[in-house]
This record gives structure tokens, C-alpha cells and sequence, in this order.
């Protein structure tokens, strides 16, 4: 036994067992932060290192016992060749190659390191005494009859190899193979298949040589262009309204405040597709540009549509065949006329600019009301803009926002029975501010055309009103140590140059 630490220490270096530790350790150490795939096929290496000192062991022993250790040097050998093989192409191939921004395709890597271990083979082979490529020789009976029962294997393996040498499918593409087919994400090309994650959580195996035999459709790829996808959503409305209408009223919708996820460029398109029964078929064209939210950006897309003709008065079709079961009766029109009366006559009362009104004005104008509902998102006015309405908050909550880009800022909230609007209503002047839909909002509309008339048969109500709207502009504006005789002069004068301005909107004479 004493014998035996000299033989282990001769046939370590004999095996040059410390340059292959030493090799190890130093890929160890490029390693270290290296991908999990890397460290995976690092412990591999270890693995082959550890099996090679066990049969370097194993030989010593029986040097040390008189034993002659030709097969324990052999498998020895056989360990560290593959080992340096798996050292070989792990630094190569999975650590350096990457750092330079240069990746082989992984079927190349599997067939490089194919071919070393068949070479350890030969040699390990040749150091027995038998020669490998012989045996391979008189066997080709044997591999014919092997490549003709795995021949659909075999396609699918070339067909792999063609895929990673050409690169026609890479791994991040969405693909389907057809009408019917799984549509996924490419997760992985192995040997035998490619793998696809769905939008239903499902991984699914398509043989290669399937991929390679079919034609694969890549979704969203143009040479130069990011990654988008175009989708259609369908819609339909009453065959009787005006087609320009029709776009006229969802295309702004979509194209000034466009849903997540949907291309600013190229633009939406809306496009009127024919009249079938009963109905006129129209559809939103639009750009995804996350592949993988496909069904929740067309629900987003169907929201907007559907405000955005409800906005414009413009009915949904309804199929000729269906039959309607509830008893339309003078009563029921009568207590859903009221409702809505009810309704518009409270918004009205939320507004302290028609407090003054007499009952008859009053109801006129709740009769001139528009129904205004938007989406979340939607923004109701913009900063700058030109419109003569005053909109009145029913439901829901929304953003006021002033300036824009990197320099826009919320600066309040509107809630239900709030409204917005007044000046530009009485003025005309520009939006000072963008009011933005936080929730989905039901509002109440009042134009110029639907207050010019009330103002006509009352043309002194403009100074009633101008005082109001001066005083909430100067509840807003005025300094807090200004004396009350200031404050008392520059509303007088404010209220005269408002209540001038609210005269030449509305073309009333002065009296």
C-alpha cells in the first residue's frame, strides 16, 4: 500500500489529469456569471473530470497491486478526452463566441461536438487495439436498414439543421401554419422539433420536417419595420346611415387617442365593406404591436367603436329575424321619456350658469341636451382646440390636463355633477386645458346653436352669466392679499369684457 501514492501521483500526470483541472477551473471561472445554459454543460464537464480521476484512482490501485490497468487507462483516457471536448466547445461556443456578439446556431454547436466525440472514440478506439472506422465500414447494411425505419426522424432532423443554418424561422417569432393551425411564440429549435408557446398557455411540437415541407407564415416580419401585426374588427350598423357618417365619427375616435398597444403608424383605417340583409358592414384596420395581447386590444378597439357611435347618434344594426317580446305600450314610452327628462333636468341643476333660467328656458334646454359617452382614454376636449360646447359630468370620473409631451400635468379632477366648458360655450374661445376620461363618462353636451336661442329671447341674461363666470375665474386667479375694492374693481371690469365678448358671440344688440 505504501506504493500507492507514488503510482496515483505518476499516473495523474501520466493522464495529465492537473492541466485538465487546471483547464476546468479557469472555465469555471469565465463562467461564473455566465447563463444557466452555460453552468448546465459546465457541471457536465465536472461530471466527465470527477470520472476521470475515479479511473485514475482506480488504475493506480492496480499498479500498486501488481494488476495490469489497461482498461481502467483506457476509460481513463476516454474521460478526459471527452471532458476537454466539453470544456473545448462550453468556452468556445457558449461563452466566448457570445460575448462577441457571435452565436452559432445550436445544431451546428450539437454537430461540431458530435464529430469531436466520435474522434475520441477513434482514438480511444485505436489505443485498444480495434478500429472504429472499420466497424463503421462493414456495417452499412446495418445503417441502411436503420436511415430507411427513421427516414421521417432523420427529415426532421435536416430539417432542423436547415432551419438554424438559414435562419427562415428564429426563436421569437410568432408563426401558424395556416387557416386551423396553432398560432405561438417560438420558444425553442431543437434537433427533432420546434417548440411554440400559444396565447393559451399551451406549448405545442411541430416536427421539423413539417416546418420544412409546409408553408409557415411568420406574423408581423417586414424587412426594416418593427414587429406589428395587422388585425380587422368588424362592425355593424343600420344599412340607413351615411357612410361618410359612419367613419366620419369612429376614425377620429381611434386615430386621436389611440387604444394600448395599437400603432400610432400606420394609421387605423375604417373601411365601409358592403350591405348584406340588413345591415352595413364596416371594419377597423389597425396595427398590434404586441403580438401576444391580439383579443384584448380588439375588445379595446370594439369599446371605442361603440362610444364613438353612441356619441353620434348612430344605431347598431340589428339582424332582420329578430323578434322583439316586450309589449311597447304609450305608458312605457311615457315613464322612459320622463326618466331621461328627469335625468337632463338634474344635470341642468348642477350647472349654476343656468340657475337663473325661468322653468320654460329651463326645459328647452334640457330637450337640447346631446348624449356624450366616452371611454376611458378618451379625451373629451383638447388644450387649443375650437369648440363652442359645455359638457356636464353624469357618471364617471376625468382628468384635466394642461400643456403637453414631457411637460403635460394633471391639475384636477372631475367627478359626476361637475362640468367644464363654459367659456368656450359663451366666448368661443380656446380650450385652456385637455379633459381626459379616467373611467368610462356619461355627459350631457350643450352647443351654441342649442343656447343661442334662449339668449335671443333674453339678451340680459348675458350679464348674469358673464357675473358668474367672472366670479369662478376669479375665485381661481386672485391673489390672496388683495383688498376686497381691488378684487371688487377688477370683477366689474372683467364682468364687462365677458359680458361684450358672450354679446358678440351670440350677435345680441346691446341694449
Amino acid at each position: 500500500m505504501t506504493a500507492f501514492p507514488s503510482a496515483l501521483l505518476e499516473q495523474l500526470w501520466d493522464a495529465r489529469t492537473p492541466f485538465v483541472l487546471l483547464a476546468y477551473f479557469v472555465v469555471a471561472a469565465l463562467a461564473r456569471r455566465a447563463r444557466p445554459l452555460e453552468r448546465y454543460h459546465l457541471r457536465a464537464a465536472g461530471t466527465l473530470v470527477v470520472l476521470h480521476l475515479i479511473a485514475c484512482v482506480v488504475a493506480a490501485g492496480q499498479v500498486a497491486n501488481g494488476y495490469e490497468p489497461r482498461i481502467a487507462e483506457l476509460v481513463a483516457l476516454a474521460f478526459e478526452l471527452l471532458a476537454i471536448v466539453s470544456l473545448g466547445t462550453t468556452i468556445v461556443f457558449r461563452i466566448l463566441l457570445p460575448r462577441v456578439g457571435f452565436t452559432l446556431p445550436r445544431i451546428l454547436i450539437d454537430i461540431v461536438t458530435a464529430v469531436a466525440v466520435l474522434v475520441v472514440f477513434i482514438i480511444v478506439g485505436k489505443r485498444a487495439g480495434f478500429s472504429v472506422a472499420g466497424l463503421i465500414t462493414t456495417s452499412a447494411v446495418l445503417t441502411a436498414v436503420i436511415g430507411f425505419s427513421l427516414q421521417d426522424t432523420l427529415g426532421s432532423v435536416m430539417g432542423g439543421l436547415s432551419l438554424q443554418m438559414d435562419k427562415s424561422v428564429t426563436v421569437g417569432d410568432w408563426i401558424t401554419l395556416g387557416p386551423g393551425q396553432p398560432t405561438g411564440r417560438v420558444i425553442e429549435i431543437r434537433w427533432r422539433y420546434t417548440a411554440i408557446e400559444t396565447r393559451a398557455w399551451e406549448t405545442v411540437i411541430i416536427p421539423n420536417g413539417m416546418l420544412v415541407k409546409s408553408q409557415v407564415i411568420i406574423l408581423g416580419r417586414r424587412i426594416g419595420e418593427p414587429r406589428m401585426a395587422r388585425r380587422q374588427v368588424d362592425f355593424f350598423v343600420d344599412f340607413r346611415s351615411l357612410p361618410t357618417q359612419v367613419i366620419g365619427a369612429v376614425l377620429p375616435a381611434l386615430r386621436a387617442d389611440p387604444v394600448p398597444r395599437m400603432a400610432t403608424e400606420p394609421v387605423p383605417q375604417v373601411l365601409f365593406i358592403g350591405v348584406k340583409d340588413s345591415y352595413a358592414h364596416y371594419c377597423v384596420r389597425y396595427w398590434l404591436t404586441d403580438l401576444e395581447a391580439d383579443d384584448p386590444t380588439d375588445s379595446a378597439v370594439r369599446i371605442r367603436v361603440w362610444f364613438a357611435l353612441r356619441r353620434a347618434g348612430i344605431p347598431l344594426s340589428i339582424p332582420a329575424s329578430t323578434v322583439f317580446v316586450t309589449h311597447e305600450t304609450p305608458e312605457r314610452e311615457q315613464r322612459k321619456t320622463e326618466d331621461e327628462r328627469a335625468t337632463r333636468i338634474t344635470a341642468l341643476a348642477s350647472v349654476d350658469l343656468f340657475g337663473g333660467l325661468p322653468e320654460p328656458m329651463r326645459e328647452e334646454l334640457c330637450q337640447q341636451l346631446a348624449y356624450m359617452p366616452f371611454a376611458a382614454g378618451e379625451a373629451v376636449t383638447r388644450e387649443g382646440d375650437k369648440d363652442d360646447g359645455l359638457y356636464i359630468l353624469v357618471a364617471g370620473e376625468a382628468a384635466v390636463r394642461i400643456g403637453s409631451g414631457s411637460e403635460e400635468r394633471e391639475v384636477a379632477r372631475l367627478g359626476a355633477g361637475q362640468f367644464f366648458g363654459e367659456m368656450s360655450l359663451m366666448t368661443g374661445e380656446a380650450r385652456t386645458a385637455s379633459v381626459i376620461a379616467t373611467t368610462d363618462l356619461v355627459t350631457y353636451r350643450i352647443s351654441k346653436p342649442a343656447f343661442q336661442a334662449i339668449l335671443q329671447d333674453t339678451p340680459a341674461m348675458a350679464d348674469q352669466i358673464a357675473e358668474i363666470l367672472v366670479m369662478r375665474r376669479t375665485a381661481l386667479s386672485a391673489a390672496r392679499d388683495e383688498q376686497d375694492g381691488v378684487r371688487r374693481s377688477r370683477m366689474e371690469s372683467a364682468k364687462q369684457d365677458l359680458a361684450s365678448k358672450i354679446r358678440g358671440f351670440f350677435g345680441l344688440e346691446r341694449n
